[in-house]
């Protein structure tokens, strides 16, 4: 991404530099998150790397009473916007967190996190790990992860964060499976339920309209309850 600077001094100036180039807004729910959560009853979720808040206004919109976490101001500003437009102000909030440094307090029905994955500034194994902490009993964590990438190199149209520069090998991220991600948590989720883990295909769009599938990694843990 020509607005995407890896070598941003800090994790909040690295993603400010993405957010003020431009809104990423798309109105529309990370549908992995969706097949995971749609039948849970709501309670409280926290979305880690919220964004501009798609998934936590979705969540709100069920009857969750959803809080997103961001290191971006701009982009924290544009959720809760959103939310307020669409008269979810009451039951979507929103916190500013460097999630390297500090996580919202509390605990939670449902955590999620989407596609955290960034060239620079984030220990993502020890987010997943503290994130699992914040897990009520009876709660779930779902973790939903790019695992593939399109010929061209990048994610395309779908503008979540991770995106790299394939000509620079320092800046690559790693895309981890599912098992991964459950080799990843294994300390902080000992005896928990693994509900889900799969890889889901999507299609994507290139920056010159080309077309491909790339897979979507989700896993989704259950704590076991009190």
């Amino acid at each position: 991404m020509n607005d995407f600077d890896p070598d941003a001094p800090d994790a909040r100036a690295l993603w400010e530099g993405m957010y003020t180039a431009g809104e990423r807004w798309s109105g529309r729910p990370n549908a992995a998150l969706v097949r995971a959560v749609q039948d849970l009853t709501p309670g409280t979720a926290l979305d880690l790397g919220c964004g501009e808040g798609g998934d936590v206004v979705w969540l709100a919109s069920l009857g969750w009473r959803a809080t997103g976490a961001d290191v971006s101001p701009t982009a924290l500003a544009r959720a809760a916007a959103h939310a307020a437009e669409a008269g979810l102000g009451d039951r979507a909030r929103f916190e500013e967190h460097d999630l390297g440094a500090s996580l919202p307090a509390g605990e939670f029905d449902l955590v999620t996190a989407s596609f955290l994955h960034s060239v620079a500034h984030l220990d993502r194994d020890d987010v997943l790990r503290r994130a699992a902490g914040l897990v009520a009993p009876g709660g779930s964590l779902v973790v939903v992860a790019h695992s593939s990438t399109p010929p061209w190199g990048d994610h395309g149209d779908h503008g979540d964060h991770g995106d790299h520069d394939d000509h620079d090998e320092h800046h690559r991220v790693h895309l981890p499976t599912p098992r991964e991600d459950r080799d990843t948590l294994a300390p902080a989720t000992a005896g928990w339920e693994v509900v889900r883990e799969e890889l889901l295909p999507r299609e994507v769009t290139g920056p010159d309209g080309q077309r491909a599938t790339i897979d979507d990694g989700l896993l989704h843990l259950r704590r076991p309850g009190a």
